[in-house]
């Protein structure tokens, strides 16, 4: 490749006076590409989470590059099931780095490609030169939390799947029912106790004894979900709840659809290019 020009930070940089890096993220092993412009990329597979190893590969790819041990490193990622430990230790050890949704990479239009497919290493490398040397619209970039604004968010996931829990389980124990043609509207409560009662005990014991077990996770999960409804209405009325909601009388409903909102925003806070 030519050395090519940068509009980056204003500055006339040849690509070569760089190093780029760019991971292509799995459960088990990471594969990391790594080059300068001017040649083919290095490549490395290391374990997963192995930094050690990555700072190994770059020292080995500064090495091949001709390259100083001060040349500026650039790397990138997919957003993902990582999250952003990794940045935030790239930023640490002096590396600039972006996190990019996956979403915006341009792929080509023939090959058709899974969500869940991620892009190679050696393409994202070659985007990532591309956006350094001024073609900001290759992908779009994600904004980047704060670990405290990752963990406000905590709670509100959490109280999702205990939500999503409690439908899955209220949903079993209808559908067991049914088999019978026992049809009930609602499932807990002291309705549902005394209902339950009479009922069980002309089911087969096999079958009760499924449902009874139904019941008690779907108790478990009931009560899980108001110490945490709890927690968040406290964190609310205290001012310690960063995505905060004002007034506390707007109820449980409008509070799960401001926050769910925020959750969305925040999913799809990227930066786009002006």
């Amino acid at each position: 490749m030519d050395a090519t020009y940068t509009a980056l930070d204003g500055q006339n940089t040849t690509a070569g006076g760089r190093l780029y890096m760019a991971f292509e993220l799995g459960e088990k092993s990471w594969k990391l590409s790594l080059g300068d412009g001017q040649r083919a990329p290095s490549r490395f597979t290391v374990a997963a989470g192995d930094t050690t190893a990555v700072l190994t590969a770059i020292a080995t790819a500064r090495a091949r590059c001709h390259l100083s041990a001060d040349t500026p490193v650039y790397s990138c990622y997919e957003a993902g099931r990582d999250g952003f430990w990794l940045h935030r230790w790239l930023a640490q050890q002096g590396i600039a780095n972006l996190v990019v949704d996956s979403a915006s990479i341009e792929v080509n239009r023939r090959a058709r490609r899974a969500k869940t497919d991620r892009l190679d290493s050696d393409k994202l490398l070659s985007m990532l030169m591309r956006y350094h040397t001024g073609e900001r619209r290759v992908w779009a970039v994600a904004r980047i939390p704060t670990p405290e604004q990752e963990d406000d968010r905590r709670l509100h996931r959490e109280l999702e799947r205990l939500r999503q829990e409690r439908t899955a389980h209220t949903n079993r124990i209808r559908s067991l029912l049914v088999l019978h043609n026992l049809r009930v509207r609602h499932v807990g409560g002291r309705i549902w106790t005394h209902w339950w009662a009479r009922q069980r005990e002309l089911l087969a014991p096999g079958l009760r004894a499924e449902i009874d077990r139904e019941c008690e996770r779907l108790t478990l999960v009931r009560q899980q979900i108001r110490t945490l409804e709890a927690q968040q209405d406290q964190q609310v009325r205290s001012g310690t709840h960063r995505h905060g909601v004002a007034g506390t009388a707007c109820g449980h409903r409008q509070r799960q659809r401001v926050d769910a909102g925020q959750g969305t925003v925040w999913l799809a806070a990227i930066s786009q290019p002006a």
